[in-house]
């Protein structure tokens, strides 16, 4: 059967994280390894347009990129090192008012040696909660997740992330994991936004001792949050927050902590980072904060103009150069 490029591209992400091994998971998937192969050396050239159907090789001189732009992309790709070509094309576009395909940016930093593996890194999330949301605060999840602090012990991140925006509503650093931390660290998030009983969202968690403590239910209903748990044994019922823990982790525990106030200090930075600076692919690589606040629908219509703009601009550009 013929696939589409998205198809071929979450293909390549399961192969890339499973644990089992290539030869086995593509047993399983029932994906012939010559074909994965194919795809993956074509991946591994041209991005995401190498998935794409083959075309007919007509020259699209017309959307020929200027060099002086691709210097800049370069110049902006050094910038910001950390970033993947899909955060940079989108960063490029908000900040400097001009369209850039992430395809494009892939070529440009590959063509001079800046990509030595796929940059796409796409968490998958299959089996979420059921029910999807519509709107900010419809429903939020909480977990807690661990952190050493040296000479102190281990302290308890407790998080409220917003289900439908992804948003870190409210975070504390806990000493203790038990009900009297959730009580606590809903009540103060409900306080921050200023919801009031009536608008309260839905609360999901997983089936943990602080969360299946009694009295909570009686505490949150008294607060107007309805708490949900989910299925026991399946995180991916909580996997938005559970991706959080990972982002997370993955820069916070690049070091060690001798302070707990020094664990805080480099939690809330991240925080703010991952709120408003990191472009979501799976938000039409929004940040959280603009979809949380309501004003990512105007961003998304600025970057249509942009793109429009853009366009035409090289297609009168490489008009007179032909």
């Amino acid at each position: 059967m013929r696939r589409s490029a998205h198809e071929k591209k979450t293909i390549i992400d399961l192969v890339e994280r499973s644990e089992i091994g290539v030869k086995r998971t593509l047993q399983e998937l029932g994906i012939p390894r010559s074909n994965f192969y194919r795809w993956y050396a074509a991946y591994k050239e041209y991005g995401y347009d190498g998935l794409l159907p083959q075309k007919s090789t007509r020259n699209q001189y017309w959307n020929r990129i200027p060099e002086k732009e691709r210097q800049e992309i370069l110049e902006y790709s050094l910038d910001y090192e950390d970033l993947s070509p899909r955060e940079l094309a989108f960063k490029y576009t908000d900040e400097k008012k001009r369209y850039i395909s992430e395809s494009s940016v892939y070529r440009i930093l590959k063509s001079h040696g800046l990509i030595t593996s796929p940059a796409w890194i796409v968490m998958q999330a299959s089996d979420e909660y059921k029910h999807k949301t519509s709107r900010p605060n419809q429903m939020w999840q909480t977990d807690f997740t661990y952190l050493k602090v040296q000479g102190w012990g281990w302290y308890y991140l407790a998080t409220i992330l917003d289900d439908y925006s992804r948003y870190v509503v409210h975070w504390e650093l806990c000493k203790t994991m038990q009900k009297g931390d959730v009580e606590r660290v809903v009540q103060h998030a409900l306080q921050k936004e200023g919801i009031s009983k009536q608008n309260a969202p839905k609360l999901l968690s997983d089936n943990g001792p602080c969360y299946i403590a009694n009295g909570l239910d009686e505490y949150l209903s008294n607060l107007g949050v309805d708490h949900i748990r989910g299925k026991p044994l399946h995180p991916q019922t909580q996997g938005k927050i559970e991706r959080w823990h990972r982002s997370m982790k993955n820069v916070i525990k690049l070091q060690h902590y001798y302070l707990p106030s020094a664990l805080q200090h480099e939690i809330d930075g991240f925080v703010d980072y991952y709120n408003n600076d990191r472009y979501h692919e799976s938000l039409s690589n929004l940040t959280p904060e603009s979809v949380y606040r309501n004003y990512g629908s105007q961003i998304l219509k600025e970057r249509k103009r942009i793109k429009i703009s853009t366009l035409n601009h090289r297609r009168r550009l490489n008009k007179k150069v032909s």
